[in-house]
């Protein structure tokens, strides 16, 4: 059985190797999609996603720097949404793509919104997935405990069992066997056991960035409203602690044009292979001709 996806390595411009899953044919006539993933995720979550989406169009799925198979930074500094937009164009350089739909979860939805501000022609429409202008702070500190600190675990078993462990309460009717696929997402496997698949930096930077804001997160609203140039989708989990049904609210408020839908039983954040979540991908991209 040939692979479902083809390997870009490409070099940033200070000189990060990073790497991206390309799935799909080059010539397929959709509109391509750009998948960006969330603060310590990677390609492999968008597998579903993307198997599903290329057989009409091409799909591009990075690793961001410091994740997955991308070079790690020497300093938690060059870990912020401005560097990982850069990177996205200089994926978008190296894969010969001059403007895409992206599809943003979480940290993934930041670089979209700082993108939209800075190089809006390159977006030919937007899906952010439980993330917004605005979030939620609770959630932004569950995430802040652990990220970069979370203990390895020895084994596949072990790895599942704390995923569920910490994650039943948003995600509450996975099977074991979700559980254990969605483990092998999270982590890189070494010697057939788990091994930590981001640069423990990036939570370093994730606390830095919070104690310089003394606790007032930052919001993107102005970049939030660059989206309104172009077509919008937005996805909410219904148990999500970052993206509130009042933050999706006041997005509908600012952008009326939005969409929205929301996953079932899903929290932060969902793994859009849900059949709500991909009918409205699919009817998205239809409607607008994309």
């Amino acid at each position: 059985m040939p692979p479902s996806h083809r390997d870009i390595f490409y070099t940033s411009q200070d000189g990060l190797k990073l790497y991206a899953r390309d799935y799909g044919e080059r010539t397929a006539p959709g509109t391509p999609v750009i998948c960006l993933p969330g603060l310590t995720r990677n390609s492999k979550d968008f597998e579903p996603l993307a198997e599903h989406l290329s057989a009409a169009r091409r799909v591009i799925c990075p690793d961001l720097r410091g994740r997955g198979r991308s070079g790690y930074c020497d300093n938690w500094s060059d870990y912020t949404p401005v560097h990982e937009m850069m990177d996205t164009l200089d994926l978008m350089g190296a894969a010969g793509i001059g403007q895409a739909v992206f599809v943003g979860t979480s940290r993934g939805g930041l670089i979209i919104m700082a993108l939209a501000a800075f190089r809006p022609n390159v977006i030919r429409a937007a899906v952010l997935n439980d993330i917004g202008p605005e979030v939620e702070p609770k959630g932004i500190a569950r995430i802040a405990s652990y990220v970069g600190v979370m203990e390895t675990p020895k084994t596949w078993d072990e790895a599942a069992v704390k995923l569920r462990m910490m994650n039943e309460r948003e995600f509450p009717n996975l099977s074991a066997e979700a559980w254990r696929t969605f483990a092998h997402r999270t982590f890189a496997e070494e010697h057939a056991a788990p091994k930590m698949d981001y640069d423990p930096k990036i939570g370093t930077a994730m606390r830095k960035g919070l104690e310089a804001s003394k606790g007032e997160i930052p919001t993107l609203w102005p970049q939030f409203k660059s989206l309104s140039q172009m077509p919008l989708l937005a996805i909410r989990g219904e148990n999500s602690d970052i993206l509130t049904p009042g933050i999706v609210t006041r997005m509908t408020e600012a952008n009326p044009a939005m969409k929205s839908v929301v996953a079932k039983d899903r929290g932060h954040a969902p793994f859009l292979d849900e059949p709500e979540v991909l009918a409205a991908i699919d009817d998205f991209l239809s409607s607008e001709k994309l």
